[in-house]
């Protein structure tokens, strides 16, 4: 089983869309090993954000995701880096198909609502910033079998 960090940011947490988001993960198939209800400070954002810092757009990513509480989380599943994004849709909201999270419910390409890591190392990278390994349960669902 693969596993990956996913974030619901402040837009979506402001929104109501936590169980809409969560909700369709699960539909999916997906299992969540972890979460956390957070605030971000400057320095873990700094952390998450690493490969953007010294870009002109990264004061006001450290500035939006700290703005609010997010709902960081792991979730497990086969192949879930790549499947997730594809349920979460594209950054820019004017490129986000129908029927993803963002397509659905993003209404500008800065308020996008999820954060999805890219990578399988990406993943490992941020649950690492959010998560102690204590704290991501392991366990099966009774229906993996059937998906």
């Amino acid at each position: 089983m693969e596993r990956t960090f996913l974030m619901i940011k402040p837009d979506g947490v402001q929104r109501g869309l936590i169980g809409e988001i969560i909700k369709r993960l699960e539909q999916k198939g997906f299992s969540m090993v972890a979460a956390k209800f957070m605030l971000i400070d400057d320095e873990l954002a700094a952390q998450h954000y690493a490969e953007h810092v010294g870009k002109p757009f990264f004061p006001d990513l450290v500035k939006f995701i700290t703005s609010g509480p997010v709902m960081a989380m792991v979730w497990e599943g086969d192949q879930i880096v790549a499947l997730a994004r594809k349920l979460i849709g594209k950054t820019n909201s004017l490129e986000a198909e129908p029927g993803t999270i963002r397509g659905d419910h993003a209404s500008h390409t800065r308020f996008n609502l999820i954060h999805g890591a890219d990578s399988v190392e990406s993943a490992t990278r941020e649950m690492a910033l959010y998560f102690k390994d204590e704290e991501i349960v392991n366990y099966t669902r009774a229906v993996q079998p059937w998906i």
